[in-house]
């Protein structure tokens, strides 16, 4: 980083004051933070739902959340909610009801769950219709307007608006896998431009619903290592068979750096960089040759300033997927070179699952935690494979000093945003 308050490219430097976690392996940053670098996992068999006939039987479900009657869209705005409140609170910005900036939320895509479509279908229906045409003759009677927020995208955002007293209006965005990313890229982005002074960045997913399973079960996505749930995300493993879903919810308070040490607060972290490529190749595959993600990742560490050798620490996107891994592999190799070979690179997804829209938030507050910590999570069920000679920090935690990290995130849809966080010159 360029010396003053900023960067080598001239503008504002941004730094990480507020962190704010909620996982499969608890609520709350330090309870997630001990649990993951001691190689705990979240990944447990389904209870919520009967899970008969579905190929994939596990997941890493929250399940301290007061969410009654369950609903996924309610999970995910309660966690939002707890996530948010934990990361103002460390802040120690604003004050109640006025955060002094703007809200950028990630989201999953807004949809009614099977109960919801059955109380709307089986209530009997005056206009004598089926089908569709009978939800839409049901919903035009208002007597169903309490589900209205499960199908309204921004319905999370006014929740924390209000919680919140964010400024502006909320801006909410689904960017698939990538999308906890993009908030803290376009909240670094804001800061940059002097729109704002500071920025409130939350993801969140509660997924975990037979139709998510589905889904991705069609897909060919998911490990149907079901025998064993804690075994059955492992990362770069010869034996990986597809990831683990998971829910949870990651907030980061992001401000210019001249304004948190003129107001006396903690820096966290420094936010060097983001930077995106998009990949045009199919729907849910990357491209066999890698150059979107070899892009994002160019593209990163060029917005940071950073060097290849200056990396010490790559928090893997590492979904446990065949091909995910094997892409990131050859993405990282082509960037880091030889320094790759030295360079310690392990997957959160081993513990927690991969937690879809919320993933790059959760691992960006794991990715702060790591350099504030000196702490090296590890890559749990760990199996060699020789075609990704890597260090994934196999099984164990790992004490080093970390000062630069580099954070891959990469969704379906070739959506790619990566983030590189240093910790604060001396």
């Amino acid at each position: 980083m360029a010396s003053g308050t900023r960067d080598h490219k001239g503008r504002p430097v941004v730094a990480v004051t507020g962190l704010g976690l909620v996982t499969s392996l608890g609520a709350g940053k330090h309870t997630s933070w001990a649990r993951l670098v001691t190689g705990q996992s979240g990944v447990k068999s389904i209870t919520r739902f009967p899970t008969d006939g579905l190929k994939t039987t596990i997941a890493g479900t929250v399940d301290d959340m007061d969410v009654a009657p369950y609903s996924a869209h309610d999970l995910a705005a309660r966690m939002a909610e707890a996530a948010a409140a934990e990361a103002i609170a460390q802040a120690r910005i604003g004050r109640p009801l006025h955060f002094p900036g703007p809200l950028i939320v990630a989201t999953p895509p807004s949809e009614f769950e099977w109960p919801h479509l059955r109380r709307l279908h089986d209530t009997p229906c005056e206009e004598k219709r089926d089908g569709y045409a009978r939800l839409l003759a049901n919903a035009r009677t208002r007597a169903f307007d309490d589900l209205a927020r499960h199908i309204r995208f921004a319905a999370i955002a006014d929740r924390l608006k209000t919680a919140f007293g964010t400024q502006g209006e909320p801006l909410s965005i689904c960017t698939a896998c990538a999308s906890g990313a993009t908030t803290i890229q376009l909240g670094l982005e804001a800061i940059r431009r002097g729109e704002t002074e500071a920025a409130l960045c939350v993801g969140t997913d509660a997924t975990v619903h037979p139709e998510g399973l589905i889904r991705f079960s069609l897909l060919s996505a998911l490990s149907t290592a079901n025998d064993e749930p804690t075994k059955a995300s492992k990362p770069f493993s010869k034996g990986r068979d597809g990831f683990v879903m998971a829910e949870g919810a990651g907030a980061l308070v992001l401000e210019s750096y001249d304004a948190a040490r003129a107001r006396g607060a903690r820096i966290l972290a420094i936010v060097r960089g983001c930077g995106e490529k998009a990949d045009e190749h199919h729907r849910t595959r990357s491209r066999p040759d890698g150059a979107a993600v070899i892009g994002a990742i160019r593209k990163t560490l060029d917005d940071s300033g950073v060097h290849p050798h200056e990396i010490d620490y790559v928090n893997a996107h590492g979904t446990s997927t065949p091909e995910n891994d094997r892409m990131e592999y050859i993405a990282l190799k082509a960037v880091l070179g030889e320094h790759l070979d030295h360079t310690p690179i392990s997957s959160n997804k081993s513990m927690v699952g991969h937690t879809l829209i919320a993933a790059g938030s959760v691992e960006a507050v794991f990715s702060v935690l790591t350099i504030e910590n000196g702490i090296l999570p590890p890559t749990i069920n760990y199996d060699s494979d020789p075609d990704l000679p890597l260090d994934v920090v196999p099984n164990l935690g790992r004490q080093s000093q970390v000062g630069t990290v580099l954070s891959n995130s990469f969704g379906f849809g070739g959506q790619n945003v990566c983030v590189v966080f240093s910790a604060e010159p001396a």
